[in-house]
């Protein structure tokens, strides 16, 4: 068997058909483009030439992965507020691994996350204190990074 060699290149240096091929793969994952026939016909490339490269052309994303870090945050036991935070983290296009809360003693609840964040999360504190100015949440603190 073949060991595959992988190279990256400038954008400028790979040959227009393969971005179309990319384009095209694009086009279906994002749902633009309900089949193969009218993704390749929208970018000009053949059905066949978009069969022979689909495997061999991905996009390059420095920074794809994100990093991770633990909050611990205690808030009131009332409905809806674990919502509020979710949805809080969601704005700064953050990821929740998990999710663990505990039973509510005297009506406060400890919640600990494992966030993915990505560059477009921008600073992490400020989430942390956007998250921690939400009506009901005693506190948030950042544990752990990795």
């Amino acid at each position: 068997m073949e060991k595959a060699s992988f190279f990256v290149l400038r954008e400028r240096a790979v040959p227009e058909v393969l971005l179309k091929v990319a384009e095209v793969k694009h086009l279906l994952d994002s749902g633009k483009a309900v089949s193969v026939a009218e993704a390749v016909d929208r970018v000009g490339i053949s059905r066949s030439s978009f069969y022979k490269y689909k495997d061999d052309i991905f996009p390059y994303h420095e920074n794809a992965r994100g990093k991770t870090i633990t909050m611990v945050i205690q808030l009131d036991d009332e409905p809806g507020l674990l919502s509020e935070v979710l949805k809080k983290i969601a704005e700064f296009h953050a990821n929740i691994l998990t999710i663990h809360q505990s039973i509510p003693v005297n009506g406060i609840a400890s919640l600990s996350l494992s966030i993915d964040v990505f560059p477009a999360t921008g600073d992490v504190e400020n989430m942390k204190d956007c998250i921690e100015s939400l009506h009901g949440i005693h506190y948030a603190k950042i544990i752990a990074r990795e």
